[in-house]
């Protein structure tokens, strides 16, 4: 952060950008929703972010690394923004996005196993009939 005597008292969104690796229109957008506060701004109207801006986009870029979903962050942060959450809080929430990774995982398993056997049934010959095609068209019907 820059000291408050100079012209530039804060981070651009651009410099905010940079420093986190988060796209510009990612950080616009979680201002809209609200994940991220609006900043303070400067005499000619440009937005100054601080390093709580800095942390703050940093924990949502993790969280939705960890593929917590947007309301999941949003609860989260609404535990940590009032400043009465509980680790055994918290724990429900990781909780129960580990349970939704865990079913996310039985299910792309599942996929894997169909695609495989009909994979397998594949002659690759210019042949007109193909068992994918076939499965895919009897899903359908």
């Amino acid at each position: 952060m820059v000291r408050p005597n100079s012209p530039h008292r804060g981070l651009r969104r651009i410099d905010l950008s940079r420093q986190t690796g988060c796209n510009i229109e990612t950080i616009r957008y979680y201002e809209t929703i609200g994940l991220m506060p609006d900043p303070p701004r400067s005499p000619k109207g440009y937005r100054i972010y601080s390093n709580e801006h800095v942390s703050r986009l940093n924990f949502v870029m993790r969280a939705r690394a960890l593929g917590f979903t947007l309301d999941e962050i949003r609860g989260l942060l609404a535990l940590v923004d009032g400043g009465r959450h509980s680790c055994a809080e918290v724990r429900d929430l990781a909780s129960q996005h580990l349970e939704n990774v865990r079913e996310k995982i039985r299910d792309l398993r599942r996929v894997e196993t169909v695609l495989a056997t009909t994979i397998g049934q594949c002659s690759g010959t210019d042949a007109p009939d193909c068992p994918v095609i076939e499965a895919l068209s009897d899903s359908l019907a």
